[in-house]
């Protein structure tokens, strides 16, 4: 929903409205304080179900600083979305505009589908003018506002399964304690139930049916529940598939489990030559475990759990490495500009945020860009990348 610059204005006038935040710069504190905002309106506690802005240049009374607002400053200010400290991951917008005879920048948020949304594991609010960290009870609300005919696949319920399938040792060890800041964490009572409710795993506390997330990310059966969640391993002795076999596994497990074993599979079939000269040893792997890694979590990060069956595939050859990911170009990454750095959509927001709370993701929208460095410093050639309308198909070519 895009504002026009009457409703802006009025906006920006409004001093009581608990969907304005004005800021003079973005320097110093103001920084944290505005990424707190972009969490309490994304989080739109009063249901106003309309956008919640920004203004940097602002004064409190609504009066221009005389700021300037530099190309540099609207790319630090859109990159807020991808850096991961904000999760579920923002919808946002961030322009240069005029009011009142100076420039601003303005970052419209639009409220969240799935909420409660995070800053750095804390739920922010908007209470009239001002921000304020989440209640349990505030929580709860949010927890109830989920917009149901508009969840994303991840957040749909798998009706047979049930609580007893997803590790709760897991959860409250392992997941919560990164996902939710620790004074947080030790201050609430929360239930069992209310916690995986408040984390999406489960539909909602009134109806504790672990959702697709819950069960890629916690059920230590979550093939059986997610049927195409595993990834299928092929190590072919030669450069066809009619060539003999070395290696072959299935991978699946809960996230973090199946993750951490691709990462020792793929490690170990890594090659790796040793060059001595004088009293320095040089080592040259064939391949960057960081390009594969990126690759292989990319795959399973936005691929489609939907309506298939079709594993993520990986096949190393003597000479080159395919990676088939199930599920095309989603949202506005299109078959031309897939890779380009700036077109980034997410099938799976929420499985990409389980990925990003789980230290397996640090940073979204460059995984491409990594690997493909990755790849240059090791002296391979790039990745190349095929996307068509219901896979995409990658190809790393070994370093000679």
């Amino acid at each position: 929903m895009k504002l026009n610059d009457n409703e802006l204005e009025a906006l920006l006038n409004d001093l009581e409205s608990d969907r304005a935040e004005r800021k003079e710069t973005f320097n110093g504190d103001a920084q944290e304080k505005v990424r707190q905002a972009i969490c309490a309106f994304a989080n739109d506690l009063p249901n106003h179900a309309e956008p919640g802005v920004v203004f940097i240049g602002a004064r409190d009374d609504g009066s221009p600083k005389g700021l300037v607002v530099s190309d540099e400053l609207l790319l630090t200010l859109a990159s807020i979305r991808s850096e991961g400290s904000i999760l579920p991951i923002p919808t946002m917008t961030v322009e240069k505009r005029q009011f009142k005879g100076a420039e601003m920048a303005v970052i419209t948020v639009l409220p969240a589908d799935s909420p409660p949304v995070r800053y750095k594991g804390r739920v922010w609010i908007r209470t009239g003018p001002r921000r304020d960290i989440a209640s349990a009870q505030d929580e709860r609300i949010l927890n109830k506002k989920r917009r149901h005919r508009d969840l994303p696949f991840d957040l749909q319920p798998v009706s047979f399964a049930n609580l007893a399938d997803l590790n709760r040792a897991t959860f409250e060890s392992e997941y919560l304690p990164a996902a939710v800041a620790a004074d947080v964490l030790a201050a609430n009572q929360r239930t069992y139930e209310e916690r995986l409710a408040a984390s999406r795993m489960v539909e909602s506390t009134d109806n504790a049916t672990p959702t697709v997330l819950g069960c890629i990310v916690l059920s230590a059966r979550a093939r059986d529940l997610v049927s195409c969640d595993y990834v299928q391993f092929l190590r072919i002795d030669g450069t066809n598939l009619a060539d003999p076999i070395k290696d072959e596994e299935v991978i699946d497990g809960p996230l973090a489990q199946m993750l951490r074993r691709l990462d020792d599979k793929l490690e170990a079939h890594i090659q790796t030559a040793v060059d001595i000269k004088g009293s320095v040893e040089q080592r040259s792997p064939d391949y960057p475990l960081a390009a594969l890694q990126q690759l292989a979590r990319n795959a399973l990060m936005h691929r489609t759990y939907e309506a298939t069956n079709a594993p993520v595939r990986v096949t190393w050859f003597n000479d080159r490495i395919e990676i088939t990911n199930p599920g095309g170009p989603y949202g506005i990454v299109t078959r031309q500009n897939f890779g380009k750095p700036g077109y980034t959509d997410y099938r799976n927001p929420n499985l990409a945020e389980a990925m990003r709370v789980l230290g397996f993701v640090q940073r979204f929208g460059v995984g491409i860009q990594t690997a493909q460095r990755e790849l240059a410093a090791n002296g391979n050639p790039p990745a190349v990348f095929d996307p068509e309308d219901t896979l995409v198909f990658v190809t790393v070519r070994r370093k000679t």
